[in-house]
């Protein structure tokens, strides 16, 4: 990381100094706010994580909870939420915490003894070359954990309001400033009942599947409502069930299913147990489920292995059915072409699905994610509020995807499996689809369609590896000035910056005519230049675009003293260089990223991506006018 841009200052880098008047310490609400996001869940802190960095933007966040979550909950983290968590600073916490999904397993009935299971199957669990980044297991309220720190050591000093509960909300789409009006009431001792009001420019419902910001714009989740119900339980057991570490999913003849999810520190598990399907208009918790209930099904399940539970540290029995909300904001289908978004949902407050394809959570992250960086840059004026409406046009896609596949999964895992050994000498069906769409639960399976966010694939052709609309996809470089490999997509922070990543043709790199040369002199120069037209005139040069040469050379074939002067910005207070937007194919190992991402070596390109960490566009490295076009087609003058 980089710290001392504007002089020596000791302590921990990661904690930045607080900004004048914060943290915000009026508890009732007296000052509108700018954000106020309701929910202290995935979806909540991540928006709250993203927007704490922007002390300039009043944000706070309300938790209906008397406090921060203890245990229980999600707990799969895919690959594309642990490139996201890079980018925030702490996935190198949750790898050394967290228990990594290497291998799944897969067990069925014994064709010769049916009431007993037997492995079918076992596989690596992630493709070889889909992620740096491992699948991982965490407890939900480590990753809330990891957050609540981002935003303490941010220049906000965000703190979430625990015990408000939302009561309601009032939207006035003419008003100039705070065009919404939030109802909270108190829920600590002594203070329950008493009503606080809010005025706020937008508002964030991360409030989960009985979200009241949804019911207060009139949205409803449409679906399979309550087809299923779950156990789930966290234990301590002594079992010789020989997979009881590995991640594991299990079809019985008689007692439903299980997945097993090793659990962080080696010891503890966690059991999904699949109960009844319940009947239409039925709840759950009328049928009196008990944890002695779930375990005696999971010791059925098990046999002919023991299972002896010695401790329960958590568990609960819910019900879950695929459901979404048609759109992911406020504004009406009918309304107005010029009415602008105020309020937005995230995560289960406008999508839920079941536990079996692991992506509650991480969906809910990537909304937040997705949202944040839009809210930010219509607050800061780098782009019109019309960009608001692409949040829930993009999202709502997503969900509806992933249920569309999380509806066949859960049919297949439902399934009751056929006596005797598969006909056709595959192996099991639920075994096969888990291979085949492998990339849903990595979280790779989300591609945006061309929109003014996201260009047409007119020059894919010189980047096939970086497809436009998906999530950037990282390779190991070589940075040129101290020799150091690394991940290329690590550069790219939840900053909400814009990155281009210039990958330049087979030349000289340091001639005057060179292609980097030229585009450096256009984007310094020319009048269309994104850089001067987008960016703030008293703003760091890399303030609004973040851009990183890629050069096909090693390191020691090149001198950082001939390369063009704009990729090594002056800086900060003290005018100091930026050595660190310059790398080298690393070219040892197969791991050179111009044959990994297929990129053109006679031509180059540049590939522009999203503060996301989605792909935007790839053009050529001298397609100034397209550049230039597709930036002004979103963003504002400087």
């Amino acid at each position: 990381m980089q710290y001392h841009l504007d002089g020596f200052h000791p302590g921990d880098p990661e904690t930045a100094a607080p900004a004048p008047g914060r943290p915000l310490i009026d508890k009732d609400f007296a000052e509108p706010v700018d954000v106020l996001i309701v929910g202290c869940g995935p979806a909540g802190l991540t928006l709250a994580a993203m927007l704490s960095a922007y002390p300039e933007i009043r944000t706070r966040i309300v938790e209906r909870r008397p406090g921060p979550l203890v245990k229980g909950q999600a707990d799969g983290i895919s690959c594309r939420s642990m490139e996201m968590f890079n980018a925030f600073g702490f996935a190198e916490k949750v790898i050394r915490q967290g228990y990594q999904v290497n291998e799944t397993t897969f067990w069925k009935p014994d064709a010769a003894r049916p009431e007993f299971i037997a492995r079918t199957g076992r596989i690596q669990d992630v493709e070889d070359g889909l992620s740096e980044m491992p699948h991982m297991i965490l407890n939900q309220a480590r990753v809330h954990d990891m957050y609540l720190e981002v935003m303490r050591k941010s220049p906000s000093r965000l703190e979430p309001d625990y015990a408000l509960q939302f009561v309601d909300l009032t939207i006035d789409p003419d008003a100039p400033d705070h065009p919404v009006t939030v109802t909270l009431e108190r829920q600590d001792a002594g203070h329950e009942g008493e009503t606080l009001t809010v005025k706020a420019r937008y508002v964030v419902g991360c409030d989960g599947a009985r979200s009241g910001v949804r019911k207060a714009i009139g949205r409803e989740l449409v679906g399979d409502a309550a087809n299923q119900a779950w156990g789930v339980m966290d234990v301590l057991a002594v079992t010789d069930f020989p997979d009881v570490r590995c991640k594991t999913l299990i079809q019985s003849a008689s007692e439903g299913n299980i997945i097993i999810i090793p659990r962080e520190g080696g010891y503890l598990i966690r059991l999904y147990v699949e109960l009844d399907k319940l009947g239409s208009g039925e709840r759950v918790a009328a049928r009196n489920i008990t944890v002695e209930q779930l375990i005696a099904t999971a010791q059925r399940t098990f046999r002919p292995y023991s299972f002896d539970v010695r401790e329960v540290a958590w568990w609960s029995v819910y019900e879950i059915g695929q459901r979404l909300t048609d759109k992911f904001d406020d504004v009406p289908d009918d309304a107005d072409p010029l009415r602008l978004p105020h309020v937005f949902i995230c995560g289960d407050a406008c999508h839920t699905h079941s536990p079996k394809a692991g992506q509650g959570m991480n969906v809910s992250m990537g909304d937040a994610l997705n949202l944040g960086w839009k809210l930010v840059s219509v607050l800061q004026g780098r782009c019109a509020p019309e960009v608001l409406h692409s949040y829930s046009a993009e999202r709502q896609a997503v969900a509806q995807d992933l249920i569309d596949f999380d509806r066949e999964w859960s049919r297949i895992m439902s399934e009751r499996p056929k006596a005797g050994t598969e006909t056709d000498g595959e192996a099991p069906k639920f075994q096969r689809y888990f291979i085949q769409h492998g990339r849903y639960t990595a979280g790779m399976s989300v591609t945006y369609q061309p929109s003014a966010l996201t260009g047409a694939p007119t020059w894919q052709s010189l980047a096939p590896g970086f497809a436009i609309g998906s999530r950037f996809h990282s390779a190991r470089v070589v940075r040129l000035a101290d020799a150091k490999p690394l991940e290329l997509g690590h550069v790219v922070r939840a900053d909400t910056r814009w990155r281009l990543f210039v990958f330049c043709p087979d030349e000289d790199p340091a001639a005057q005519d060179a292609a980097i040369a030229r585009l450096g002199r256009f984007l310094g120069d020319a009048t269309d230049s994104p850089l001067r037209h987008h960016t703030p005139a008293q703003a760091a040069p890399d303030a609004v675009f973040d851009i990183r040469a890629v050069f096909q050379q090693g390191t020691r074939e090149l001198s950082l003293d001939k390369l063009p002067a704009f990729l090594k910005p002056r800086k900060g207070r003290l005018g100091l260089t930026d050595y660190e937007k310059m790398f080298c194919a690393d070219r040892t190992g197969g791991r050179d990223i111009f044959d990994l991402r297929g990129i053109d070596r006679e031509k180059g390109c540049i590939v522009i991506v999203r503060p996301d960490q989605y792909v935007a566009h790839v053009l050529p490295i001298d397609g100034y006018e397209p550049l230039a076009r597709f930036f002004g087609g979103f963003m504002l003058p400087g």
